[in-house]
């Protein structure tokens, strides 16, 4: 299947913002010293390592953290933000379907944003189990693009919502995974006393954050113009429908996430 987003220079920079903070906050307090933590589609690995450097600053080593992604592009930005970093974590290719790791070999395996993009969630669900340590955790968290709300809105706006949506299923994946983890998990056989259910949102207003939350969806439009296998269907008037969401005062948007936490 395709990856919806691309990996193009404006997703890079997209994902390059989010921390373990913002993304992982369910995760957190489930970290020792001596977590060995796998992070299944790490991206460009800013929250990898993030996680890195909360394992070694609790007196783990870095190096106990890996962060798998089955393309290229993405693990070239990780790895260099390692260096630049100075952080020490592992980057390795890996597919999410048939991860090539041990049964058992991690503490914590975390997917952000993963499995609405996959082929086979529920298989995935039970890779990432798989690979987990008898006592250890599963922690996957993802957008429900259904269920995102804005004020105001207009046409351009209410439109990328259902673009994007169609054009998601189009590739292969599920935009509304957030609300299906948890059927998802039962699917994959783990049982109901194995689950912790939560959510969270990421939120922009006008003077945080809803500039650039417009002009990184703009030029990741018009990106995908060019590039999808599932083509934009009108991207000048997407792009002009988040131009004119921004710049209003009263600008809110509201990204809702599901968050599953699999205790293995």
């Amino acid at each position: 299947m395709k990856y919806t987003h691309g990996h193009g220079p404006a997703v890079l920079a997209n994902h390059l913002t989010r921390t373990a903070q913002d993304s992982l906050a369910f995760v957190l307090p489930h970290l020792h010293r001596d977590s060995r933590v796998l992070d299944v589609g790490c991206g460009p690995g800013s929250i990898t390592l993030d996680v890195a450097a909360i394992v070694a600053g609790l007196g783990g080593s870095a190096s106990q953290v890996t962060g798998v992604e089955n393309t290229d592009e993405p693990l070239r930005a990780a790895r260099g933000l390692a260096e630049e970093r100075g952080i020490g974590a592992q980057f390795a290719l890996g597919d999410a379907h048939a991860l090539p790791v041990a049964d058992g070999t991690f503490d914590v395996v975390i997917a952000h944003q993963v499995l609405q993009h996959v082929a086979d969630p529920v298989a995935v669900l039970r890779e990432l189990v798989r690979v987990a340590a008898p006592g250890g955790i599963v922690a996957v968290r993802d957008a429900d693009y259904a269920g995102m709300f804005f004020h105001p809105q207009p046409e351009g706006l209410v439109e990328w919502q259902r673009d994007y949506r169609r054009r998601a299923r189009a590739n292969g994946g599920e935009p509304d995974a957030g609300r299906l983890l948890p059927a998802w998990a039962r699917q994959a056989g783990l049982g109901p006393g194995q689950l912790g259910f939560t959510t969270s949102t990421w939120t922009y207003t006008h003077g945080s954050g809803a500039s650039w939350l417009a002009d990184s969806w703009i030029r990741r439009t018009q990106a995908a113009e060019s590039a999808e296998a599932a083509q934009v269907q009108d991207a000048a008037g997407i792009c002009a429908g988040w131009r004119s969401w921004a710049a209003d005062e009263a600008a809110a948007f509201v990204m809702p996430h599901g968050e599953l936490l699999i205790r293995v």
